[in-house]
Formats: structure tokens, C-alpha cells, sequence
């Protein structure tokens, strides 16, 4: 329905509160934007783990009901959005399993690139899956590691893994927060009271009235227990490798992400880009809502008006029915409507974060054309995307990406703009105000961890 890459996963944990599921939940839903297929909670009582989950939005699967069902103070939670494993209950998370050693349960953000090499070696040696996952493979190797040591465990797993992974894992009365080495997807330390918390970004402290600490430091294992919080490095050290599309689209605007606001960053990108892609026009507008703070950017630096040119229905839900007499680009009319009023008449500048297919932009294009704007300039905050993600955002295909194969001018012909201006990549890396320490693979084809090329489709996302 809409031409954008889709969310990673979000996922939260807390120890120490006897109200560890409401947290949870309050936490869960601060990350609803991470993740909407399915959403699952663990809690602990001390003795026995206590699953609840199910597909939808958090506030559809967690009826009062279901939250009263997990007693315990310590808790861990996912939102999902399906990278590697269909959309089934099956494969909603958190993971929870019993081995020799008590129970285990787990929730991950992010892609395994070896996860089909390891799962069928676990398979050859007796293993029995029970979802399709990328993330139950850690779990078998936590469960074969031999140790009864969390961290211990954990480690041995993880050293066996290749890609994407923030984690948060628990058993009876241990919470661990985890970044891979390379630190691809977000996780933040918070405190509430004398407590510890953690989520994949810091807006989930901020609706449960907790502290942000710090970010969980690339190959870091957080280890939490009722003594306090100590800090282990188990992995070989490898070079940072953070995911920059959470700055251009995934993180929420409000959170604190590798060191700087979302929203301070975006404006940043909104500003680079005016500079480096000027337009001769009345109004500055964003396509809503995560080109708003890089067109507020935009503005400020060109000294051009800005306003809410496309008004969004944040209400769609997942499904709709079309009338059978179809309706011209109905699938962005029913999230984006143009204002008349605001645009009649006007050279415009619209600023998107991103033109993945092309075929959004086109329709938004023709939209503002509909509505009276006299000329169309397209601004995207960011580089031309011309590759696939691996490592935990669900993207197309490089053939579906329009840049993979076609020219700024071509794009700009195809969307029917009257110009075409995308950020640089120095650009973009000068407004985050770092050259180093960043995964532009999407961008740039530099992808910090190889992958298997001979079996490609287990990591198209997009098909999963």
C-alpha cells in the first residue's frame, strides 16, 4: 500500500517491578512503530517463564485480561514486523523454551545471515524447530552451550552467529540486554527509580517515566540481576556499523539515538539538503510524518514558508476495501489528502525521506498536481537507494529499487516532477556529524558483513 521500507522490530525489558507486564506493555506500545504484525510479552515470577502473545497491535493483543495472567517483576516484550519468517503466530516473539537449566526466553531485532547454515546443521544433530524464525537458532545454541551461566550461554551462542542482533534475554531472575558487534540495530539502558530498564529506543522510557542512561555500546552484553547492572565484552571487537536509515525513517523523532535527537538529525538532513539541492519555489511541504523535521530543515535554510501540504489518516488499518469502481492512486489517497487551499497556484517543494519503487512519489506527484500546485519539486533526505538491507529492515529487492538501474533524471522523469534533488552521501554523513561508525550498505553497496550470494533467498526480506 505505501512505498516505504518496513519497520525492523522493537523490542523492551525490565527487572526489579512488581507491575513488570504493565510496563512492558506501556513500553511496547511507545514502540509500536517498529513493529505491528504481532506483539508478545514474558514475564517471570521467580520459578516459571509466562508467555502471552498474539498478532495485531499491542493495545488488540493485550486485553487486561492477558496482562493480569503474567505475575512477576521481571519482564521482557516484542513488536514485530516479519524480516526472516512468515506472518503467523508461530513466529511472533518473544521466544520462550525449557532446557536443562531452567527456561529461557529471548526477543530480537535484527537478521542472522547464517541462520539457514546453523539451523540445518542444528537439524542434522536432532534439533526441532517450531517456527521459522532467524532468532529460534540462538536459542537451540543457548540450549547446547552446556553452561548454566546466562551470560556464559549467550555468549557461546552468539560467537556462532553472523548479522544483525540487539537483543534482550532472560530466564527466571537474570535480564540481558545485547548489541552485536557491530551495533547494526538500536538498544538503550534506562532507569526507573532503583530500577533498570531496557528498550530499542529511548521514547519508551519517556511514556513509563524512566531515566535514559546510555546506549548499549556496539558488542556490549548488559547484565542485569537484583545486584545491579555490570558490562561484559565476550565477542571479538569489530568495527561500529549503525544502521543510519534509523536516523532518516525508522526511530521515532523524540527519541535519543547513537548520541543525537532523531529529530535534531533530520532537521540537520533537511538543511544539507537545501544547500545542496536549492529550488526556486513559495512553499516547502513534507510528505508526513517522517519527512516533517527534514522539511522543517529544508525550510529554515532556504527562508521559504513551510506548511502541512498533505494531511495523513493515521487511522488505516492494515486491510481495506476499495469500491468496486476503482478510485485513481487509492492506495496513497487513503493515507495522504492534499489541501487546495494551501497549494493552488504554488511552486512547491516537497520533502520525502526516501523513493523506494518510485510508484508513491509518482501518485503524490500527480495528487498535488490534482490540487493545484503550478510546479512539483521532489527533495529526498537521503542518497538514491540502490540496495537491499540484510541486516533486519524489510526491503525490496534490487530490482524492484527504481536508483538500483535508473538515473536521478530518469526517476525524475518516471515520477513527473519538475526536478529531483536527493542528499549526498557526504551530505548525509556531514549532517549526522560523523564520516565513520555508520551502515550505508543500502546507499553506498559497502556492506560491513558478508552474506552467502549463493542462497540470496533466504535473505530477501521482502518475499519472507
Amino acid at each position: 500500500m505505501f512505498d516505504k521500507f518496513r519497520e525492523a522490530c522493537g523490542v523492551f525489558g525490565i527487572l526489579g517491578r512488581p507491575e513488570a507486564a504493565n510496563l512492558t506493555y506501556l513500553g511496547l506500545y511507545a514502540l509500536q512503530h517498529r513493529g505491528q504484525e504481532s506483539a508478545g510479552i514474558v514475564v517471570s515470577d521467580g520459578h516459571t517463564l509466562h508467555l502471552e502473545r498474539g498478532m495485531g497491535l499491542v493495545a488488540d493483543v493485550f486485553s487486561e485480561a492477558r496482562l493480569r495472567r503474567l505475575k512477576g517483576s521481571l519482564a521482557i516484550g516484542h513488536v514485530r514486523y516479519s524480516t526472516t519468517g512468515s506472518s503467523q503466530l508461530k513466529n511472533a516473539q518473544p521466544i520462550v523454551a525449557s532446557y536443562r537449566h531452567g527456561g529461557v526466553a529471548l526477543a530480537h531485532n535484527g537478521n542472522l545471515v547464517n541462520a539457514h547454515l546453523l539451523k540445518a546443521e542444528l537439524e542434522a544433530r536432532g534439533s526441532i524447530f517450531s517456527s521459522t524464525t532467524d532468532s529460534e537458532v540462538i536459542v537451540h545454541l543457548i540450549a547446547r552451550s552446556g553452561s548454566d551461566d546466562l551470560v556464559e550461554a549467550t555468549a557461546a551462542a552468539l560467537s556462532r552467529v553472523s548479522g544483525a542482533y540487539s537483543l534482550v534475554v532472560m530466564n527466571e531472575t537474570e535480564l540481558l540486554g545485547i548489541r552485536d558487534p557491530h551495533g547494526f540495530r538500536p538498544l538503550s539502558l534506562g532507569r526507573l527509580g532503583e530500577n533498570w530498564v531496557l528498550a530499542s529506543e529511548s521514547c519508551a522510557f519517556d511514556l513509563i517515566e524512566a531515566t535514559f542512561v546510555r546506549d548499549v555500546e556496539p558488542g556490549e552484553f548488559v547484565h542485569i540481576t537484583r545486584d545491579g547492572v555490570k558490562s561484559y565484552r565476550p565477542l571479538p571487537a569489530s568495527l561500529p556499523a549503525q544502521c543510519i536509515f534509523e536516523y532518516i525513517y525508522f526511530a521515532r523523532p523524540d527519541s535519543l539515538l547513537y548520541g543525537q535527537t532523531v529529530a535534531g538529525v533530520r532537521k540537520a538532513l533537511g538543511r544539507q539538503l537545501a544547500r545542496e539541492a536549492p529550488a526556486e519555489a513559495d512553499l516547502v511541504i513534507p510528505v508526513p510524518d517522517s519527512g516533517l523535521p527534514a522539511a522543517l530543515g529544508y525550510a529554515q535554510e532556504s527562508v521559504l514558508p513551510f506548511d502541512h501540504g498533505l494531511i495523513r489518516n493515521h487511522y488505516v488499518g492494515r486491510t481495506f476495501i476499495e469500491p468496486k469502481q476503482a478510485i485513481r492512486h487509492f492506495g496513497v489517497k487513503i493515507k495522504l489528502n492534499p489541501v487546495r487551499e494551501i497549494l493552488e497556484g504554488k511552486r512547491v517543494v516537497v520533502v520525502d525521506d526516501s523513493i523506494v519503487r518510485g510508484t508513491t512519489s509518482r501518485k503524490i506527484v500527480s495528487m498535488l498536481r490534482a490540487a493545484g500546485a503550478r510546479e512539483v519539486h521532489m527533495r529526498i533526505s537521503a542518497p538514491p537507494t540502490i540496495s537491499p538491507c540484510y541486516y533486519g529492515i524489510d526491503t525490496p529487492t534490487r530490482k524492484e529499487l527504481i536508483a538500483s538501474s535508473h538515473s536521478v533524471e530518469e526517476i525524475r522523469r518516471y515520477i513527473r516532477a519538475d526536478s529531483l534533488g536527493y542528499l549526498s552521501m557526504q551530505g548525509l554523513l556531514a549532517a549526522v556529524g560523523k564520516d565513520a561508525g555508520f551502515c550505508h550498505a543500502c546507499f553506498s553497496l559497502q556492506y560491513p558483513v558478508a552474506f552467502p550470494m549463493e542462497d540470496l533467498a533466504q535473505l530477501r526480506l521482502f518475499e519472507a
